[in-house]
């Protein structure tokens, strides 16, 4: 992996734990994955504007196509993670959700794309594995109100990771689409998609507004920023280098769930997020 593309990752993990973050506060109605999609649309429509203009990027059936099959899948991910944050905590849905998706990407890359990591990555593969079984391994703690309704959400979630990393590399690498564009398109998308559901729930998303609008803009600003840097490394990286290395943020977003969150079972969640760290970071150098 190129040190362009290892900078690329490691800021938008930094920038993907934070804006998980904010969306586990808000921990709101359905209607705030609606709420934060129009915003992103409408803050990053300038920048998306410009890379037509500028830069000459097209957008013909072809782009179009891409963009309605990556807010369908994007759509499914940000309703899943956010029901997952609703039932249970930040330091187990989302290591849970960003360690199963690189490993579920990286198994259909090598199924489907051709790629080939060495025993060093499929030992990295292993231990994602483990450190899955050490986060849902406490039966006390699964016990707990919603937590095995938050483990089924986070694997599902990861799943939808998984698919929709394939989709959009395709885009930006087979078709040299813009990463900017692709992105902008899934939110628009995304936003449509679910606007009969907030239509239907209008008070909801009237309170969601009124109670969480400063997470909603700051995940509409951080969600589309943290993934275009991920499709910019994607459209020269191989899938099994991007998906697994960008996983850094499951650390991060553990440390933030257990110190500023003051979830339980500290220690043995950071054992496992840590364990799936090494395992990505096998996958990425293998």
């Amino acid at each position: 992996m190129s040190a362009s593309a290892l900078i690329l990752i490691l800021t938008a993990a930094f920038i993907h734990a934070s804006w998980n973050f904010l969306a586990k506060r808000a921990s709101g109605h359905a209607t705030f994955t609606w709420l934060f999609a129009v915003l992103s649309a409408v803050f990053y429509a300038p920048v998306a504007g410009a890379v037509v203009f500028f830069h000459g990027a097209t957008l013909g059936w072809l782009e179009i196509g891409f963009m309605l099959g990556s807010a369908a899948l994007h759509t499914a991910y940000f309703v899943l993670l956010n029901q997952g944050y609703r039932a249970g905590d930040l330091s187990l849905v989302y290591p849970l959700a960003r360690g199963t998706g690189p490993l579920l990407s990286s198994i259909a890359a090598i199924l489907f794309l051709g790629e080939r990591p060495s025993a060093i990555g499929l030992s990295g593969a292993l231990l994602v594995i483990g450190g899955v079984v050490v986060l849902t391994s406490n039966p006390e703690q699964l016990r707990r109100a919603g937590a095995r309704m938050a483990v089924q959400y986070a694997l599902v979630t990861g799943a939808f990771i998984a698919a929709y990393t394939l989709w959009d590399k395709q885009a930006v690498s087979r078709f040299a689409m813009s990463p900017v564009l692709l992105d902008w398109g899934a939110n628009v998308g995304r936003a449509l998609l679910l606007t009969p559901f907030a239509l239907r729930h209008r008070d909801k998303a009237r309170i969601e507004w009124q109670v969480h609008r400063r997470e909603a803009a700051g995940v509409a600003l951080l969600a589309p920023l943290s993934y275009i840097l991920v499709l910019t490394a994607l459209a020269f990286t191989p899938v099994t280098y991007v998906a697994p290395a960008r996983e850094i943020s499951i650390l991060i977003g553990t440390i933030m769930g257990t110190r500023w969150l003051a979830e339980a079972d500290a220690g043995r969640r950071l054992v496992g997020a840590g364990a799936m760290v090494i395992g990505v970071v096998g996958l990425a150098v293998g």
